[in-house]
């Protein structure tokens, strides 16, 4: 026990007089400069710090932010309309709709790449410089798959100003509207995906009741009827394919 105190201060007392003994040798831990231009530099400490508190927001902004809760939502209901709760499994299903998002944002994350991420590597331009020009290339895909119905919704909520010509709409705005649209296209989507197999489900189940079989479940008896039709019209590419597409 006075072993692990002994440790213990020792650990506190390294961790209190660290910044001191930093200071003393002057490494610049955190700190902002102003440069010629009358910007603000931050240390690569603190950019870095910035940084990996970033990173915790990644997997919202590729939920929100990109095609994959359109992606998603579809498979979902493509997965329900055949009556398996459980195959295909939510790790193939998440795995599929990821690297189709980035199949289908591509023209974006290089627009961001070439616009954003070289120059500020090459410390052409600041961190807040490199995060507004990402913004461009996302608020431009989010605008062209937005109803305009969502977009006014959110800005009379948000109390958001008419934009003038050539006015960007502020993220906070876009954003959720963007989301609401992606949800409705996805729905959308998901009932045409429905009718060929609630169809089969009708036919199935007036088939039995006509036969006289109530105790049966149409389902066990549709869902081989319903697989061999999704295979037979190579339902994946048609799925995919057409999701692919709506972004165009």
């Amino acid at each position: 026990m006075k072993g692990c105190l002994i440790k213990f201060f020792t650990l506190a007392c390294f961790f209190l007089f660290m910044p001191i003994v930093q200071a003393d040798v002057g490494i610049p831990v955190l700190s902002v400069e102003t440069n010629q231009s009358g910007n603000q530099e931050y240390s690569v400490t603190l950019q870095v710090l910035g940084l990996m508190t970033l990173l915790t927001f990644l997997p919202a902004i590729i939920m929100m932010m990109t095609s994959f809760i359109r992606v998603t939502v579809v498979f979902a209901i493509l997965r329900q309309a055949l009556g398996m709760q459980q195959t295909p499994s939510n790790q193939i299903l998440i795995g599929l709709s990821l690297f189709l998002t980035f199949f289908i944002m591509s023209p974006v994350i290089e627009e961001v790449n070439d616009k954003a991420v070289q120059p500020y590597l090459a410390e052409n331009i600041t961190a807040q410089q490199a995060l507004s020009a990402a913004q461009i290339p996302f608020g431009e895909f989010m605008i062209l798959q937005t109803r305009e119905s969502d977009l006014i919704l959110f800005m009379d909520l948000s109390g958001t100003p008419a934009l003038e010509e050539g006015e960007r709409v502020p993220f906070k705005v876009l954003v959720p509207a963007f989301i609401i649209s992606e949800l409705k296209t996805a729905f959308q989507i998901g009932f045409l995906l429905f009718i060929p197999f609630l169809i089969i489900d009708l036919v199935i189940a007036s088939i039995l009741m006509a036969m006289g079989m109530m105790m049966l479940s149409p389902l066990i008896i549709s869902l081989p009827f319903k697989i061999m039709l999704f295979v037979l019209v190579d339902g994946w590419a048609l799925v995919v394919g057409t999701l692919a597409t709506s972004y165009t």
